[in-house]
């Protein structure tokens, strides 16, 4: 039988789409989906999980109790009683805040593993003919059609649903035209889950960045009580990089750009460090090969990292700066940045980040050197929740499960092979877990993901549609579609 007839992997009538993913690996059965879940008004209680909220003041529970009402949470406890609401049994799960990506290229999808070997630039090697900057920013995304901003960007986001993240920043530097812009944005809508825009450059006359922010400020996000933000793409490799800043400061959004040693930046980024332009409003993504003068300066402001741990051992970004971040009292948030080269789950990022770490620390125990205090489990769940609110300045809304806040919740499924027996919560989150354990995903109240399957998308119809636009994509490039290229 197809999976696409098997009523095993359908969602509820009510999902409002077909799934096409499996259920998690330790379910036995799919329990019908409670009715109502999010609307206003609506009372939902997360009954008898292991509840990891991340929020000190609230804490954790063995076996605990999360109570919505609506979009919020409303309670975090030992035991609720609620009366009468829907009820989801998170028996043998843990139950904890959606994960957080600060920085991920969603408009490559189309792309995937297409760059897996690659590194950011050409070093003259025959291996590195087929390298980023030369393959992804200047043979493909700018053939880009809003048509194809719009799958791609659709299509990671579902994808990410699957996986556990309930947030990214997207760092869209595909705004070809205005049409680009706002095809990008309808798909981070049409997602359905919590999205920052990372209003970035595109290519071409009909370019209309940086000043095309103000429209899309004023006609898309100019209330806060919504799914979607914005941030002001700031690259300093732009010879107009002062513009953008002003505007991100004039609309009063966040400036996020990358900090590359690779590409020469530091003379650049020094200069702005001495000239006091820093403030907690920056977010500096991967911050490699910077001098300790900007990295003071940086820590003295308030600005935030975003830490792209296994892109930046793989692609030749410069050993990355974790340590760095935090010997400055910087405490980085987690992104996962290209799929082109690598999977954009938070479980790699998050063991990818205590394993070099403890690889760093551990090192210098063993020559008998003072080392840092070694990361733990609990410290890498804080960066992929916690730290990424902070510093796409939401954790107002969503990071940890506190009363009032908006309900961006996951459950794993701890029961599964991979995991079971629990001994400890956050060690199983990141040393043994991965996307199959996510088992259900509620953003901002609405349930995305039920038992291991994804609602409301006609995912087999999308698949097509970013099969269509790969293809249309490496026709327009000139690259021939060689499933074993060396």
């Amino acid at each position: 039988m197809c999976k696409v007839c098997d009523t095993r992997t359908k969602a509820p009538a009510d999902s409002g789409g077909a799934s096409a993913t499996r259920p998690a690996v330790g379910a036995l059965s799919v329990a019908p989906m409670p009715v109502g879940i999010g609307q206003p008004g609506r009372r939902t209680l997360i009954r008898g999980g292991h509840v990891l909220s991340m929020d000190a003041a609230v804490g954790n529970f063995a076996k605990g109790d999360v109570l919505m009402e609506g979009a919020k949470i409303v309670a975090v406890a030992a035991q609720i009683d609620a009366g009468d609401t829907a009820v989801i049994d998170a028996t043998g799960h843990v139950v904890m805040p959606g994960f957080i990506d600060t920085h991920h290229h969603q408009f490559e999808t189309a792309l995937r593993s297409l760059l897996s070997d690659a590194i950011l630039v050409n070093d003259g090697r025959p291996e590195s003919t087929a390298n980023y900057y030369e393959w992804m920013l200047q043979k493909f995304s700018v053939l880009y059609r809003p048509q194809d901003v719009y799958i791609s960007e659709l299509f990671g986001g579902i994808a990410q649903i699957d996986a556990g993240v309930t947030t990214v920043m997207d760092v869209s530097q595909i705004h070809h035209s205005p049409e680009h812009t706002d095809a990008a944005i309808s798909a981070l809508r049409d997602t359905g889950r919590r999205a920052v825009l990372g209003y970035f450059e595109g290519w071409g006359d009909l370019a209309k960045y940086p000043g095309d922010a103000r429209r899309v400020k004023t006609e898309h996000f100019s209330s806060d009580n919504q799914l979607l933000s914005m941030v002001m793409g700031g690259e300093i490799y732009l010879p107009f990089h002062e513009e953008a800043w002003a505007i991100g400061r004039e609309l009063s959004i966040p400036i996020a750009l990358h900090v590359v040693g690779t590409f020469g930046m530091q003379p650049t980024f020094d200069g702005l460090a001495m000239a006091g332009k820093f403030g907690p409003d920056n977010i500096f993504i991967h911050m490699t090969g910077m001098s300790d003068l900007a990295w003071k300066a940086a820590a003295d402001a308030g600005a935030h990292i975003s830490l792209s741990v296994p892109i930046e051992m793989q692609m030749r970004h410069g050993n990355p700066p974790l340590q760095q971040a935090l010997d400055m009292g910087m405490q980085p948030s987690l992104s996962t940045d290209v799929e082109c080269t690598m999977t954009a789950d938070m479980f790699t990022q998050m063991r990818s980040t205590i394993t070099l770490q403890r690889m760093i620390a551990n090192e210098k125990a063993l020559r008998g050197e003072e080392y840092p205090k070694l990361l733990s489990a609990l410290d890498v769940i804080r960066f992929a929740t916690v730290e990424g609110a902070k510093g796409l300045k939401l954790d107002h809304k969503t990071g940890t499960l506190t009363p009032g806040k908006e309900a961006d919740i996951i459950l794993l499924d701890a029961t599964a092979l991979n995991v079971a027996p629990l001994n400890h919560v956050p060690g199983a989150v990141v040393t043994l877990m991965e996307r199959s354990n996510v088992s259900t995903v509620i953003c901002a109240g609405v349930v995305r993901k039920w038992q291991g399957m994804m609602l409301g998308h006609d995912i087999a119809k999308l698949r097509a549609e970013l099969e269509a636009s790969r293809d249309y994509l490496f026709e327009a490039a000139g690259v021939e579609q060689d499933l074993f290229r060396t």
